[in-house]
């Protein structure tokens, strides 16, 4: 269930900061009846931006294949990950 609070309740941090790392999901903020703000911890958010890439990654790997049709070896794709990233 979404965490919800209106924009009066920031005054209190310690408050939301204590939420946020407890719940460990996001806090929506509203200002007159609306979503305006969206606070969450620093782990929240590391483990949601790693996510988030990952999920980029695969996307963009399914357009590269989308337009040219191409697939590569698993072993083809290993060997060029580990010359680049191990030399």
């Amino acid at each position: 269930m979404p965490i919800i609070i209106p924009i009066r309740d920031l005054r209190d941090t310690s408050m939301i900061s204590e939420i946020a790392h407890k719940q460990q999901e996001p806090i929506y903020v509203t200002k007159n009846g609306y979503s305006d703000l969206v606070v969450m911890s620093a782990e929240y958010y590391e483990r949601f931006a790693r996510e988030n890439r990952i999920d980029q990654a695969i996307f963009e790997a399914e357009q590269e294949y989308a337009e040219t049709g191409e697939a590569i070896d698993a072993e083809v794709a290993f060997e060029k990950l580990e010359k680049k990233y191990l030399g």
